[in-house]
């Protein structure tokens, strides 16, 4: 919080206050604008504070990432089926 390192969850914010934490694979840098008067939904919840997080640039994504794992196609099970007999050869 404003460039502290804060040990206990329960520490007091206020309007003002920078908070930088991380949240999945990114850093954000969060500042709150205002404080609620009530629990309410995320649209005015998203009021009170303004994101400060620099933008990321996306990351590269190899052509075969979409297909991680999982079986394997049937060509892709017969071009298997000849490599292997082939190396035994």
């Amino acid at each position: 919080m404003n460039a502290n390192k804060v040990d206990k969850a329960a520490t007091k914010v206020g309007v003002g206050d920078t908070l930088t934490f991380p949240q999945g694979s990114q850093i954000r840098v969060v500042e709150i604008a205002a404080c609620g008067a009530r629990r309410g939904p995320a649209p005015e919840a998203q009021a009170l504070y303004l994101d400060k997080t620099p933008p990321q640039e996306p990351k590269a994504r190899s052509p075969g990432a979409d297909r991680v794992g999982g079986r394997p196609t049937k060509k892709d099970r017969r071009s298997l089926d000849l490599s292997r007999d082939r190396g035994l050869e």
